[in-house]
C-alpha cells in the first residue's frame, strides 16, 4: 500500500477536502474484485486442484474463512493494524469503527470503504494457507487457527508495512503485499505441512487435480481480481494505479509463458496446470513491486518468477518431498519473497527500458533499497514461522487434535465432516 499514513486523516481535515468521486468508484469496484478472487476464484482454483472427495472442505473453507475474517476484522482486526498505536501494533480506537461515520475521509475516499477494502486482503490471505493442510485439517481446527492466525500474524505484519509501523518507517516497498500477503500465507503454509505431516500416501501415490476445467476457471478469475488487488492499491484512480495493473498484466503473461516453456522442455508436453501455476507465480511476484516498477521490470519480474517458483515447486516436492499440497510457499512464498527484493532492484530510474520510479524517501541507491527490502522479507519470514508454529500447537491442544483420522481421510472430508458430496455420482 502506497503511502498508507497520507491516507489516515481526522475527521475534520477529511471534511474539509471532501471526498474524489472518481477515486471513490475505483476503490469500490477494486475491493468488489478482491474478494472475487477468493469468492469465487481462489475457491474454485483451490477446490478443482484437491481430489474430488474433499473439493466441498476446500470451498467450505474459503467461504468460512471470508465470514470469520470480516468480523474479526471489524470488531478489532482493522483497529490493530491501522490503528496509531506504535511500530508494532496499532491501537483499539477504531473497534468495531468507532468513530467512523458516513463522511469520514481516509485521504480521499471513505474510511469505511478503505476498511473494506483492506478486510478483502485479510479474507484473502488466510484462505490462501489452506492450500498448505488441504484434504487433512479437521474444520474445528481450520477454524481456530484461522481467526488466531489473522490476530497474531496477519494483522501485526501488516501494521509493520501498511499501518504506520517500524518496516514503513524504514522505507520498505511492498505495494500490495509481497511480505503482508504472500510471505506470511506461504510461510504458514509451509510450516502447517510440516507440522501435520503429509496426507496418507504422499510422495508414491499421484494426487494430481481432479477438475482442471474448474481450477482454470477460478485462475482466470484470480487474473481478473489481481487488477483490484493491486491496481486499488493506489487508492486513487490515477497513473500510478494504470501502471500498477499494467505491471501486474506483463507479469502474470511473462509468469504463464516461463513456466510453459519450462514444463514443456522437461517433459515434452505444456499442461494447463503448468500454465495457471505460472500465472499465479507472477501475479504474486509483482505483487510488491507493481507500483514502483514499470512494465519492463514487471517483464523480468515473471520471467524470474516463472522460472524460480518452478524451481522451488520441483524441489520441495521431489526433492525434500514436503506436502505443501497446493504449493503455496513454493508459489506465493518464494514469489513474494523474489518479489519484495526485485522491488529494491527495478525500483531504479537508472535502469533504461527497466527503470521503475525511484527509491523510497531518504534511500539514495539501490544496495540502500535492497538492505530495506530483504530486512522486511527476513522479519516476515521469521516473524510468521515462530507465530505459526505457535498457533498449531495451541489449536491442536484446544481442538484434540489438528487433523483428520485416517478413516476420515481416507473418506474424504466432504462426506467425513460435512456428510455432502461434490459429485453426485460418486
Amino acid at each position: 500500500m502506497l503511502f498508507p499514513l497520507a491516507f489516515v486523516t481526522t475527521p475534520a481535515l477529511a471534511g474539509a477536502q471532501g471526498p474524489s468521486s472518481g477515486d471513490t468508484a475505483w476503490i469500490l469496484t477494486a475491493t468488489a474484485l478482491v474478494l472475487f478472487m477468493t469468492l469465487p476464484g481462489l475457491a474454485l482454483f483451490y477446490g478443482g486442484l484437491v481430489r474430488s472427495k474433499n473439493v466441498l472442505s476446500v470451498i467450505m473453507q474459503c467461504f468460512t474463512i471470508a465470514g470469520v475474517a470480516s468480523i474479526l476484522w471489524l470488531v478489532a482486526g482493522y483497529s490493530l493494524a491501522f490503528g496509531e498505536g506504535n511500530a508494532w501494533i496499532g491501537d483499539l480506537s477504531k473497534a468495531m469503527l468507532a468513530g467512523v461515520g458516513r463522511d469520514t475521509l481516509s485521504g480521499g475516499i471513505p474510511e469505511s470503504l478503505f476498511m473494506l477494502f483492506q478486510m478483502t486482503f485479510a479474507i484473502i490471505t488466510p484462505a490462501l494457507v489452506v492450500g498448505g493442510y488441504a484434504e487433512r485439517m479437521r474444520f474445528s481446527a481450520m477454524l481456530l487457527f484461522s481467526a488466531l492466525w489473522l490476530m497474531l500474524v496477519y494483522v501485526p505484519v501488516a501494521h509493520w508495512v501498511w499501518g504506520g509501523g517500524w518496516l514503513s518507517r524504514m522505507g520498505l516497498y511492498d505495494f500490495a503485499g509481497g511480505v503482508v500477503v504472500h510471505i506470511t500465507a506461504g510461510v504458514a503454509a509451509l510450516v502447517a505441512a510440516l507440522v501435520m505431516g503429509p496426507r496418507r500416501g504422499f510422495p508414491t501415490t499421484p494426487m494430481v487435480p481432479h477438475n482442471m476445467t474448474m481450477t482454470t476457471a477460478g485462475a482466470g478469475m484470480l487474473w481478473v481480481g489481481w487488477f483490484g488487488f493491486n491496481g486499488g492499491s493506489a487508492l486513487a484512480a490515477d497513473g500510478n494505479a494504470a501502471m500498477a495493473m499494467l505491471a501486474t498484466h506483463i507479469a502474470a503473461a511473462t509468469g504463464a509463458m516461463t513456466w510453459m516453456v519450462i514444463e514443456w522442455f522437461r517433459f515434452g508436453k505444456p499442461s494447463a496446470l503448468g500454465v495457471v501455476t505460472g500465472m499465479v507465480a507472477g501475479l504474486g511476484t509483482i505483487t510488491p513491486a507493481s507500483g514502483y516498477v514499470g512494465p519492463g521490470g514487471a517483464l523480468v519480474i515473471g520471467l524470474l518468477a516463472g522460472a524460480i517458483c518452478f524451481s522451488a515447486t520441483m524441489y520441495l516436492k521431489r526433492v525434500l518431498k514436503i506436502d505443501d499440497s497446493l504449493d503455496v510457499f513454493p508459489v506465493h512464498g518464494v514469489g513474494g519473497m523474489l518479489g519484495t527484493l526485485m522491488a529494491g532492484v527495478f525500483s531504479a530510474t537508472s535502469l533504461g527500458v527497466f527503470s521503475g520510479y525511484g527509491f523510497a524517501d531518504g534511500i539514495t541507491s539501490m544496495a540502500g533499497q535492497l538492505q530495506v527490502q530483504f530486512i522486511g522479507v527476513v522479519a516476515a519470514v521469521g516473524f510468521t514461522l515462530v507465530m505459526t508454529w505457535l498457533i498449531l500447537k495451541v489449536v491442536a491442544l484446544v481442538t484434540g487434535g489438528l487433523r483428520v483420522d485416517d478413516e476420515q481421510e481416507q473418506e474424504g472430508l466432504d462426506i467425513s465432516l460435512h456428510e455432502e458430496r461434490g459429485y453426485d455420482n460418486l
